[in-house]
């Protein structure tokens, strides 16, 4: 099993920073964090870390002191189950998911999962299965379907589905291949740009503008870490989408929140005034959809020399599957976590991961590699593209290897979860949200700005 100290170097060797940064990294704790099979720990350990040594290199860069980031990896784990453990005036957020989500047995003896959170894939769903949204006639619908055959005909008509596979028929399915062959973090420089230093500051991305249009999980995770270390973050959302209370509120804290509906012309001139002016564009929407309305990477370049475009997507950029909708619990289940998990359990069916660590795991890569791009900026000159895919991080966790007896590991409860929390009030009422679990030495980091409901700010930079 890698070590946390040896996945955090890979992670540092794969956004190109110095090696000699590493040796001011403090982990502590040790496998199993969380109950798993799978290295979640070290994953959330290795990869927190890794943010947090990117804003202390950058910070340093600024003329701030060098300093240790100290990572425990038991607030770690907690911090990749942030949106379990909010609470809003000491009440639990409502549940995230669809009364239909999950997995199902389909009469190959295989298993599908749905998600069915969004209510145009809940509707497009049952529309394909022609029955009531009800568990028991979704299950009795599938039970006369081929899991295969099912997954693409969900695919087909724009939908979220997943059949489970193993890792042997991930491997060598023609996704599971293109995944193997893509960089963890792909940094690309795609446009030309003048070396421009970022200058001396009291944060590591004070006065960094990063204009975020992401949803869910790990986009916003990418951008709230952002605004941990000083970044003003502005976050636009379209306000025709439908998105989770719980998420938009955990994910929110830092930042600004404005609203621009991209089918306007005039929102779309006032989005290119605001990413003209921007220093990061961190955007997860399906492969294609941002492009379509004018704002693919090539014409962010153009528009903003030296921009830092930082794209995410499911199963990532290359392969058939590249522009197929997913989310991580999809990812799991297709790319073998769930098949492996399940096994390792002694169980028949479907057994997730313990917390959504594809997602989370992936908001930190995307923080690093903006940061990573911010430095080769500083240096040479450029625009640059990140890119991060979920089934692509959850390659690199895979590889982590397995943790022996993992699966008894101690499981996290409230009080424990309470002693990795702060306590802040917002725009939604009084929080308790997870800390984040890098502890900088000289500029800790924190929120300078409380979550916000949707369109709570205009769409304009301070």
């Amino acid at each position: 099993m890698t070590t946390p100290r040896d996945a955090l170097a890979e992670l540092w060797s794969a956004a190109g920073l110095p090696a000699s940064a590493l040796e001011d990294a403090v982990l502590t704790g040790a496998e199993p964090a969380l109950p798993s099979s799978f290295a979640v720990g070290t994953a959330a350990q290795a990869s927190i870390a890794a943010a947090g040594l990117a804003a202390a290199t950058l910070g340093q860069a600024r003329g701030l002191p060098r300093q240790t980031v100290a990572v425990p990896m038991r607030q770690a784990a907690a911090e990749f189950h942030s949106e379990h453990w909010l609470r809003i005036d000491d009440k639990p957020p409502p549940d995230l998911w669809d009364r239909i989500a999950g997995t199902y047995p389909c009469g190959d003896g295989r298993y599908v999962r749905l998600h069915t959170n969004f209510p145009h894939h809940r509707d497009g769903v049952l529309r394909l299965l022609g029955c009531a949204h009800e568990r028991e006639a979704v299950r009795a619908v599938l039970a006369r379907w081929n899991a295969f055959d099912f997954e693409q005909a969900a695919a087909e008509a724009g939908l979220c589905v997943a059949a489970m596979r193993s890792f042997t028929e991930w491997d060598a399915h023609p996704q599971g291949r293109a995944v193997q062959a893509e960089p963890l973090i792909a940094l690309e420089r795609i446009g030309d740009a003048p070396p421009s230093p970022l200058p001396p500051a009291d944060r590591p991305l004070g006065g960094v503008r990063v204009l975020e249009m992401t949803r869910v999980i790990a986009g916003p995770v990418g951008g709230r870490v952002l605004a941990l270390h000083g970044a003003d973050v502005l976050r636009i959302s379209a306000p025709q989408l439908y998105n989770f209370p719980a998420l938009e509120i955990d994910t929110g804290r830092g930042k600004r929140n404005a609203q621009l509906d991209l089918r306007d012309p005039g929102a779309r001139e006032t989005m290119r005034g605001l990413l003209s002016q921007a220093d990061i564009f961190l955007q997860g929407y399906r492969p294609g959809a941002i492009a379509a309305l004018g704002f693919g990477p090539e014409a962010a370049a153009a528009l903003r020399p030296g921009i830092i475009y930082v794209s995410l997507c499911a199963y990532g950029f290359s392969g058939p599957w590249s522009g197929r909708r997913g989310f991580d619990s999809l990812v799991q289940t297709a790319s073998g976590f769930n098949a492996a998990e399940a096994e390792a359990a002694g169980i028949a069916g479907p057994k997730p991961l313990p917390v959504q660590a594809l997602d989370h795991a992936s908001g930190m890569l995307l923080a690093l590699g903006a940061m990573a791009a911010l430095g080769r900026r500083a240096r040479e000159g450029g625009s640059w593209h990140v890119r991060v895919s979920l089934a692509r991080t959850g390659h690199w966790i895979r590889l982590l290897g397995r943790v022996p007896s993992g699966l008894s590991g101690p499981p996290m409860t409230e009080e424990e979860a309470s002693g990795y929390s702060e306590e802040t009030q917002s725009g939604f009422g009084r929080l308790r949200a997870i800390r984040h679990a890098a502890r900088l030495s000289a500029t800790p980091a924190r929120y300078a700005r409380p979550a916000v409901p949707p369109g709570s700010d205009p769409p304009a930079w301070t």
